[in-house]
């Protein structure tokens, strides 16, 4: 079991991810707002030269969503294929990230994720 975490920066996508989810029977997912570094850096400190180019070339995302979910290893391929086919492939600029943890233990989740 692994815990997945999809950091989403193309928010846009992110009702069609999750409806293409439901349809493969991924369910459980957790969405959180979230936000990166150099954002909150920009809103908090001074601006440098450098991330104020930045904010002129990408001026309106400042958000992103973050789902997290509990899933089987046979699961990992068909939410990567789900998130990359739906973004245009995260290996775009500026769409997001997937990764994976092991999960040890868990409790409350439906006896179909062992």
């Amino acid at each position: 079991m692994q815990a997945l975490f999809v950091v989403l920066n193309k928010t846009e996508c992110l009702e069609e991810i999750l409806e293409e989810f439901s349809r493969n029977h991924l369910t459980g997912a957790t969405i959180l707002d979230s936000r990166g570094m150099i954002h909150e850096i920009e809103e908090n400190s001074d601006i440098s030269f450098l991330l104020s180019v930045r904010s002129l070339i990408n001026p309106d995302r400042k958000e992103s969503k973050t789902i997290i979910m509990v899933v089987s290893d046979d699961q990992i391929p068909v939410v990567s294929r789900i998130v990359n086919d739906i973004t245009g492939g995260l290996d775009q600029p500026d769409t997001g990230i997937l990764f994976t943890v092991p999960v040890g233990y868990t409790e409350g989740l439906p006896d179909n994720h062992d």
